[in-house]
């Protein structure tokens, strides 16, 4: 069996972060957990597939801020903000019934490329399942949309009864590469599943987008990168800068004709008096 680690829990603490910024003992951690869970599926469930890429919560005190990051900010946002307000309002319900001082507030943050987000990429493949849409146009779809948005590598898994078949299977595609052993190679991850009239689909989609660098190993190439400028510059103190006719040295039409720009001696006198 093939055993494989979440690409995003891999990189939790080295170039990713956590989705819930908190902490709590033993006595309220279980409480907090559930409750962001909650909220995170209403919020799935209310938008739908292909709007949200991911959630994250942060609390501090009875406070709990929710960013939502998606890429059709204006559905989440509704006419004037009432959608908005809507949404704050049932998630003050919910988060109250745990304690009544607790108050929710909302961000609603862009998704610049939706093309490289792995997740809004895997629900949108489930969009096209669902309606009847071939996998392998879909997939290559993703792939092309990838490509051209300067994706370094992609891989597209999907899983089930394809196109309606009795027996289940997998197909997958790829493009570019997936260094997945990699730590510091920036890989997004997102799954989805399509409940379409046969069965439940599953898509997986890996989206790698190049590597991101240590705080660490960029102070050593900015330094290095700092000393090469100042290797140039000490170079350029020590020799000095030719005019435009290359400074003492002759011009090639004088020496053509002897001519050096220097005083020419006069003959020496022989002994007959003669030169």
């Amino acid at each position: 069996m093939g055993q494989k680690i979440h690409p995003v829990g891999l990189r939790v603490g080295v170039i990713r972060g956590f989705d819930s910024h908190w902490y709590y003992g033993k006595k309220g951690y279980a409480a907090a957990l559930l409750q962001d869970h909650r909220i995170r599926r209403y919020i799935k469930n209310r938008t739908g597939l292909g709007n949200v890429s991911r959630i994250e919560i942060e609390r501090a005190a009875n406070r709990v801020k929710v960013n939502i990051f998606t890429a059709r900010p204006g559905a989440i946002i509704g006419r004037g903000g009432k959608g908005i307000d809507e949404l704050t309002d049932t998630l003050n319900r919910v988060v109250r019934l745990q304690d009544p001082t607790m108050v929710v507030q909302v961000n609603v943050t862009e998704v610049r490329q939706p093309e490289l987000d792995a997740q809004l990429v895997a629900e949108n493949i489930a969009v096209q399942l669902e309606k009847r849409i071939s996998h392998r146009r879909a997939m290559r779809q993703a792939m092309t949309r990838v490509q051209r948005m300067n994706g370094r590598g992609i891989k597209v898994l999907v899983a089930g009864r394809l196109n309606g078949s009795e027996i289940a299977r997998s197909e997958g595609d790829k493009f570019g590469k997936i260094p997945l052993h990699t730590i510091r190679a920036d890989i997004d991850y997102g799954q989805a599943t399509a409940m379409t009239v046969y069965g439940s689909v599953g898509v997986k989609v890996w989206i790698y987008k190049g590597e991101v660098l240590p705080d660490r190993r960029l102070r050593e190439i900015e330094a290095a990168r700092e000393e090469q400028r100042d290797r140039r510059n000490d170079r350029g103190d020590r020799r000095p800068r030719r005019d435009d006719r290359g400074g003492d040295r002759p011009r090639r039409d004088d020496r053509a004709f002897g001519n050096t720009g220097a005083p020419t001696a006069a003959p020496a006198a022989t002994e007959g008096g003669q030169a």
